[in-house]
């Protein structure tokens, strides 16, 4: 039983609405055969058949709306390219200098550029000079986060002095602490 009765006012407004629907007939398009490309290769007997790609349409995207992630796998960047940490021992034993520092380089003062070509530069003339192991003082920077600090790691990761960096490492604090490296070299052959 139902709660309440419909008036006569409300059943002759439903039976006009009633009266003006139509049911939804789909409409069916039939499915389009997919394009076929054929490749003739020279040197082969038969020719390559394979079907297109379709193209892939694009994503409505209005400004300012976030993008939602790719299921999948995914490529994560890591912090910055550096080379290989040096090897625990061999660091301890440069920052209580029982190896010797052979040469120490200061940036202070440096724009970027001029920087990474001094540094560079000077690995290699440390290396041809047969040194092992080198001090480079990058600085803090403002707030501990300087340019060349950040940067200084990712130039020695350069592939022409893969070679001869053996690893780099944060200096102890009697060398400059944070704002200094220790630079291994790796022996000439």
């Amino acid at each position: 039983m139902s709660r309440f009765k419909f008036l006569p006012d409300d059943l002759r407004l439903w039976s006009l609405v009633t009266a003006t629907v139509r049911p939804h007939r789909p409409t069916r398009v039939p499915p389009t055969p997919p394009e076929i490309e054929i490749v003739q290769v020279a040197g082969m007997a038969q020719p390559m058949v394979a079907e297109k790609p379709k193209p892939v349409p694009a994503t409505p995207f209005r400004l300012g709306q976030a993008i939602k992630p790719e299921p999948g796998f995914r490529f994560v960047p890591g912090d910055s390219f550096s080379p290989d940490p040096i090897e625990p021992r061999r660091k301890r034993r440069i920052s209580r200098e029982r190896d010797p520092i052979e040469a120490r380089l200061d940036l202070h003062g440096l724009n970027s550029m001029a920087a990474e070509a001094r540094l560079k530069a000077f690995v290699q003339q440390a290396y041809a000079n047969d040194y092992r192991a080198v001090l480079v003082i990058t600085g803090k920077g403002m707030a501990e986060n300087g340019i060349l600090k950040r940067n200084a790691p990712e130039w020695l990761a350069d592939p022409a002095l893969g070679h001869i960096v053996a690893g780099i490492s944060q200096a102890h604090a009697r060398h400059g602490g944070s704002g200094a490296l220790y630079v291994a070299l790796k022996r000439r052959s």
